[in-house]
């Protein structure tokens, strides 16, 4: 097993956070279900959930007390157009890929952001976001797994892109904590043909099968990793993770990409545990829903139709 430098800590060690969100993060090694929602056709799936939840959504740190947190169930009805909505500019460097870890919650991948070289612009962003690093939410089967859902459709998976505000802020740390800190590339999963691309990233998986594990990788092209139609929702939210600061600008992509089956069954290989330890499958690995409160879901695009048919 190695061990993260410093650096990899981006949610945890290189944010700042309090005691309390490191000791709760800490606890994240056992197995949680997902709450009441409708399953992505029908409720069926919801009649076989248990109510379980996994220790960080237990404790002080899953009520922050915020307006604006983290995910939410985003309406089509209920979403604004705004014309004012320019297209998202996504330029990312592969070279800049440093590897990918087994956090103990998920896996994730770390970028070098030391330089304006990879990063996001424009759509509802002011100012250049630099990509610090991207990682997954799934579920223990394809009827549940995303953070987010479309009118109470559920995705098996959720990848999100976590970047910086480059200009307000010196480096990632501040910019967690900080106004306009974080702008974060939420992006659906849903079952269907091979990702050759994501294949890449799914074959390194079995050398961080544990927590802490951590694996070369790169160069890797996260941009391969969006989806061809580039409509998306925006709006202020928070982290989903501890300390679930308020300091995130979401953009959440229409269109989800495919995934084949073996590769989420590869996702649900890994484990939230050590070498030693009971295994306990990473699975179910994200925040259940919060309210949306008095926020505005914009969309870059005009809805003609439902979201269903996505």
């Amino acid at each position: 097993m190695i061990r993260p430098p410093v650096p990899g800590w981006s949610h945890l060690k290189s944010s700042g956070l309090s005691l309390l969100a490191k000791q709760v993060w800490g606890t994240l090694r056992s197995h949680l279900l997902r709450p009441a929602r409708w399953c992505s056709q029908v409720p069926c799936a919801w009649r076989r959930r248990n109510d379980a939840l996994h220790p960080v959504w237990k404790g002080p740190a899953s009520v922050p007390g915020g307006t604006r947190q983290s995910p939410i169930n985003i309406r089509w009805r209920d979403s604004v157009y705004d014309p004012q909505l320019k297209p998202l500019g996504v330029s990312y460097n592969a070279e800049a890929c440093l590897y990918v870890w087994n956090t103990g919650y998920l896996f994730q991948v770390e970028f070098d952001d030391s330089t304006e070289g990879s990063g996001i612009s424009g759509g509802p962003l002011e100012n250049h976001y630099r990509l610090k690093q991207f990682h997954f939410h799934w579920g223990a089967v394809n009827e549940w797994g995303s953070e987010h859902t479309v009118d109470d459709r559920v995705y098996p998976a959720e990848l999100h892109l976590v970047h910086w505000n480059a200009v307000k802020y010196q480096n990632y740390t501040d910019a967690v904590m900080g106004a306009d800190g974080l702008a974060v590339v939420g992006v659906f999963l849903k079952l269907g043909a091979r990702h050759e691309a994501l294949q890449e990233l799914v074959a390194v998986l079995p050398d961080i099968k544990h927590k802490d594990a951590q694996a070369a990788l790169g160069p890797f092209q996260p941009s391969c990793l969006l989806p061809a139609c580039r409509d998306y929702w925006t709006y202020p939210g928070s982290l989903t993770t501890p300390p679930l600061s308020e300091s995130v600008t979401w953009i959440i992509h229409k269109k989800p990409i495919e995934v084949a089956q073996d590769q989420l069954a590869a996702f649900r290989s890994l484990l939230f545990s050590v070498p030693g330890e009971e295994e306990k499958k990473m699975v179910n690995n994200y925040r259940p829903l919060q309210p949306l409160m008095n926020r505005k879901v914009r969309s870059s695009f005009q809805a003609t139709h439902k979201g269903a048919s996505l």
